[in-house]
């Protein structure tokens, strides 16, 4: 018995530190980045948001708040209170949508982080949840915006109560203690999740046969999507923490439409995440954004099967 523990562990032990190797260096700097974006930008970003009145063109606004909320650093339970200041500031519903959106799909650190699944890979997660963000928007003034029929006039989509404007923590007049103390607060808030997103792809390299990921995600390409939507939704903890998880799927035969709805569903459906939108968008608004985050999941999935 103490031989095949001794044996089971050796080979976890190498598939951990062979993937170790491979994704180490895209955390570290996604880190970096992310820290250098949070501390010397995120105040711009946030600033070219606030300018954003009621006036200007709907679509343009939908586009440029969708790539804003990209490039923010914010976590979800940053971005709602930085949004709540938007709104305040008169900033329109759809464009807060596609910033939210956008915003809770991606930042700069997954970015990096994301590279490490090939360029591929990387450019269909970056388009679409830029697009996601766009169609989001769209959407709400559709639907929702004060010309449609459902709409009224003043009445926001988003109620937004009690939330004050984040504390900013970057604040040391030392420039390089300020970096260095936001890129300690990354370490500690990715640094266990990436771990065992390491442990758990070597649990699935030795354990789960090649054939099973096949079948389950890429045999049957409209399954396949299915299920990377459905398992995104418990599965999803930390976006640095699924990378070495979708490294080790694509790998054993995971489609890129697959793939494309986990990167979609995973973080719009975060535990966390939900926790914080359900107080903005209420009981009703909330299911809309499930059945929204789900569809457009498993369209994009189709999609880009075909495609490739």
């Amino acid at each position: 018995m103490f031989e095949i523990i001794k044996r089971e562990f050796i080979y976890i032990w190498y598939y951990f530190s062979v993937q170790l190797h491979q994704i180490f260096l895209y955390w570290v700097i996604g880190m970096v980045i992310g820290s250098i974006v949070s501390v010397f930008f995120k105040d711009k970003i946030h600033g070219l948001m606030r300018n954003m009145k009621g006036n200007g063109s709907t679509i343009i606004g939908i586009i440029a708040a969708s790539f804003l909320g990209v490039l923010s650093p914010l976590c979800m339970y940053g971005t709602i209170p930085i949004a709540a200041s938007f709104s305040k500031g008169g900033v329109r519903d759809e464009w807060l949508a596609a910033f939210m959106m956008s915003s809770i799909l991606l930042n700069p650190q997954l970015i990096v982080y994301s590279a490490a699944l090939g360029m591929k890979v990387l450019l269909i997660r970056i388009i679409t949840c830029f697009l996601c963000g766009i169609v989001a928007g769209i959407l709400i003034k559709v639907f929702f915006g004060e010309d449609s029929k459902r709409g009224k006039k003043n009445e926001r989509y988003f109620t937004f109560k009690n939330f004050d404007e984040p504390k900013n923590k970057d604040t040391d007049p030392n420039i390089l203690l300020r970096f260095l103390k936001n890129l300690w607060r990354n370490v500690k808030a990715t640094g266990l999740y990436f771990l065992i997103g390491i442990f758990l792809s070597a649990l699935f390299q030795r354990y789960v046969p090649q054939e099973a990921v096949t079948f389950m995600f890429g045999g049957n390409e409209a399954w396949g999507v299915l299920m990377a939507s459905t398992v995104g939704v418990p599965l999803y903890v930390c976006g640095g923490g699924t990378i070495p998880i979708l490294q080790a799927w694509l790998a054993q035969g995971m489609s890129l439409g697959s793939a494309a709805a986990f990167m979609i569903t995973g973080p719009a459906t975060k535990i966390t995440n939900l926790g914080a939108l359900k107080v903005v968008l209420g009981i009703k608004n909330f299911v809309i954004y499930w059945v929204y985050v789900i569809t457009f999941s498993c369209i994009t999935g189709l999609l880009i099967n075909l495609i490739f």
